[in-house]
């Protein structure tokens, strides 16, 4: 069968000219370029010894032209920035999903803010009512004991319940705060990535 044949043989079924270029190369025919450990470039039939493999090399037809390129493995860095550079295109994608413009992150942040502003305030408020319960009780102990009597043992109880109460208000407002923060703080950085995507 003449070359053309052969070649027109190789692509009806599906083989490409890189496999029909080997095809026609026979494995004692091939050369492997490689560098070795000293730096030396090395041309060799047997083939590439493991430990260089990871290196990259060269594999060249009877003619020395070459016909394959296998690159270096990549280096643990080149991975890690590979794997940060598919997670960015992932948030960035899922950011664009969620806003299509700088002007719907505004209207976003406002929204949050303004939810957890509401929530502080009626933390607050919830707050200054225990404060004004516990004032009223400071009172009437104060009462009993310019009466000379001893303060009743439930009104006790409701004073130190009433101060529990008012330091769980107290930690929440300030969860509640450091949310508002770091909101904030989120929507910019958000708007900022928008800005930049959309600008491309």
């Amino acid at each position: 069968m003449r070359k053309s044949g052969l070649i027109c043989l190789l692509l009806s079924l599906g083989i490409g000219p890189f496999a029909a270029t080997h095809a026609a190369e026979t494995p004692q025919a091939l050369l492997y370029r490689y560098v070795d450990s000293r730096g030396v470039t090395v041309l060799d039939r047997q083939g590439v010894p493991p430990e260089y493999v990871a290196k990259g090399y060269e594999v060249l037809n009877a003619q020395g032209r070459v016909v394959q390129v296998v690159p270096p493995a990549p280096t643990a860095d080149e991975i890690h920035q590979a794997q940060a550079k598919k997670a960015q295109a992932s948030a960035d994608a899922q950011l664009l999903n969620l806003y299509s413009n700088v002007e719907d992150v505004d209207r976003a942040k406002t929204r949050k803010l303004s939810e957890l502003d509401a929530l502080i305030a009626l933390t607050q408020g919830n707050l200054k009512s225990l404060t004004d319960q516990q004032a009223s009780l400071q009172g009437q102990a104060a009462d009993q004991e310019r009466a000379g009597k001893p303060v009743p043992q439930s009104l006790i109880d409701q004073m130190d319940d009433l101060r529990d109460q008012q330091q769980n208000l107290n930690l929440t407002i300030q969860r509640y705060q450091q949310a508002r923060t770091q909101a904030e703080t989120a929507f910019n950085q958000d708007r900022m990535r928008v800005q930049r995507l959309t600008a491309q």
